[in-house]
Formats: C-alpha cells, structure tokens, sequence
C-alpha cells in the first residue's frame, strides 16, 4: 500500500514538472508577442534618451524621464559610449550614463535611432530566461549656438534582451507572465 502510494506521488510530481517544463517553453504566438514587447521597450528607451538628452527639458522632467527609462534595463547593466576621435568605448552603469547625457557640453543635442531589429532570435538559457540581441544605430550630433553642427557620429550598438517568467499576485490569485527587461548596450562601430 506504502509503495503504490510513494509511486502515485511520484508520478504526480513528474506530470506537474512536466507540466511547468510546457509552460516554461514559448509558443509561437507567445514569442511574436515577447519579440514585439521587446522591441516597443527599445523604441520607448530610444524615445527617453532623445528627451534626456535634449537640452530644452526641463531638469524635473528629465529626471522622471530617466527614472522611467532605468526601469526598462536589468540591475548592472551597463551601456557603451563611443566616439569619432577615441578608439576605447567607456561603459557607464544605466544611471550615470543617463545624467552624463542631461550635461553633454552641447547648446543642442539630437539623438535618432534607427533600423531597430533582432539581430539573434530568443534562445533558451539553462535557468530558463530567454536570450537575444537587438541591433540599433544611433544618430548623434551636437550643435552650438555659434557654429552650428560640431559633431556627428553614427554608431551601431546591440542590446542584450532578457526575457525571464515572473509571478504577480492579482486579487489573490498568482498570476504567472513573461517580462522583458533590457541588458547591456554594447557598441559595435562608430562612424561619420
């Protein structure tokens, strides 16, 4: 009676990992709709750092802008900064790359990206995150009010994006989802 017993249980706790194991794999409509989240959490970092970086916003409003765009990254991450006349990339930490940018020594600053797509699909960690890469290219210049355009560079950089399961409490109940945050930036080139 003990064995049948232990042998039931057995079998339970290996239909209920089995059944987390299905869970834990993304479907394809489940990993269109991750892919899109996370290229709508690039384009919004892409929007903050062109308002963070436009010397017209108020301080106030750049630090709220920065809070929000802090949240999108993982903790640690860092992002890459590069320029024409140096061959070294520097790597700041989220938050001071961010307030570096509010005090670019420029009268106007303006920052584009473009071409954001997938460069790596999503692959499978042994923890269970997700994993891949999205290629952006960034279109810095900066002008003063006496000579106009000083500087222009055009920079291709890669983000890392995790996506890991999480779990909320709701009314009660605990609600399992797939969230997508961002990792480090890294440069891959600069030119004019």
């Amino acid at each position: 009676m003990r064995k049948q017993f232990a042998l039931m249980i057995m079998v339970s706790l290996f239909a209920m990992a089995g059944r987390v194991t299905a869970q834990d794999n993304l479907s394809p409509q489940r990993k269109q709709a991750i892919d899109s989240l996370a290229l709508e959490k690039v384009r919004d970092l892409s929007k903050y750092i062109s308002i963070i970086g436009d010397k017209t916003t108020p301080w106030s409003d750049a630090q709220r802008v920065i809070e929000r765009a802090t949240e999108l990254f993982m903790e640690n991450t860092e992002i890459g900064v590069s320029s024409l006349g140096k061959q070294d990339v520097n790597y700041y930490k989220v938050r001071e790359y961010f307030d570096r940018l509010m005090q670019l020594n420029y009268d106007k600053v303006t920052i584009d990206w473009y071409k954001i797509q997938y460069v790596s699909d999503l692959v499978r960690q042994p923890d269970g995150t997700y994993v891949g890469v999205i290629t952006v290219y960034q279109r810095f210049q900066g002008f003063s009010k006496e000579k106009g355009l000083v500087y222009e560079d055009t920079t291709k950089k890669d983000i890392t994006v995790y996506v890991k399961r999480k779990e909320t409490q709701i009314g009660g109940r605990l609600i399992n989802f797939w969230d997508v945050m961002l990792g480090d930036i890294r440069v891959k080139e600069t030119s004019k």
